[in-house]
């Protein structure tokens, strides 16, 4: 029986800057104990600003998270993946400013934002052929979607765009290995508030901005990742009304 890996959603983990590839939107396939060739990335349209709106949010089965009341800086909303059969799995909220890739290397001003990922909390299911079965999302599925969310807005300096896409494969196969061992050296805990109550997250950071991921109360995992903006002060709330974000 096929099945595929459990922390990986099949969808975009991050809403792909104008001037970089977008991270693989599905993980390899394991088949009788064998693993598939990876396929090559599939490049997704990012959508404007003017056009993003609440539709794909208001779909979902679960609430959205964003940063709570005490954030007063700008919020807008990104891009929801969903599975073979159309629901939505997972999305992202934005605080502060619209990343950009390039931003600090073309302007020299560094972008100050943070985005947080909601995944819905799904037991094993069967896949949407019918072939196999997907395992569970975990506090791993959060954490890979955030890291991998980070490296779309991480371009290193001295690095063309054809060596990026190189570095770019790279880098996400090792945040899914990061992810998948969240009990490892590379993460510390941090505690958070999530709707009022602390929350034990896992933590790490590295020179393109901070990753962290955890569970709430209300059967959804957390991830979130940032730049410019330290972690430490962050709190988290259900959204009440998406009209702010838009």
């Amino acid at each position: 029986m096929e099945t595929t890996s459990s922390s990986r959603v099949g969808a975009q983990p991050a809403e792909a800057p104008e001037d970089a590839p977008d991270a693989p939107t599905e993980p390899p396939e394991h088949t009788g104990g064998q693993t598939a060739s990876a396929q090559p990335p599939e490049a997704a349209a990012p959508v404007p600003k003017a056009r993003r709106g609440a539709a794909g949010y208001l779909s979902a089965e679960f609430p959205w998270y964003g940063l709570d009341g005490a954030f007063t800086g700008p919020r807008w909303l990104m891009q929801v993946g969903t599975g073979a059969d159309g629901s939505v799995e997972h999305g992202s909220t934005g605080h502060g400013d619209e990343p950009s890739a390039r931003g600090e290397i073309a302007t020299g001003e560094k972008d100050r934002f943070a985005v947080v990922v909601t995944v819905a909390g799904n037991p094993q299911r069967r896949s949407g052929d019918g072939t196999g079965v997907l395992e569970a999302t975990s506090v791993s599925s959060a954490a890979w979607l955030a890291g991998s969310g980070l490296l779309s807005y991480s371009w290193p300096p001295q690095m063309d765009h054809t060596r990026r896409a190189d570095w770019l494969d790279q880098q996400t196969e090792a945040a899914w290995e990061l992810a998948d061992d969240l009990a490892g050296p590379d993460w510390s805990t941090l505690s958070l508030p999530v709707d009022g109550e602390p929350t034990p997250f896992h933590y790490r950071e590295s020179e393109y901005g901070w990753v962290l991921a955890g569970s709430t109360g209300s059967g959804v995992h957390l991830g979130a990742y940032g730049r410019g903006m330290s972690a430490y002060g962050l709190g988290f709330s259900a959204i009440a009304d998406l009209a702010a974000y838009e």
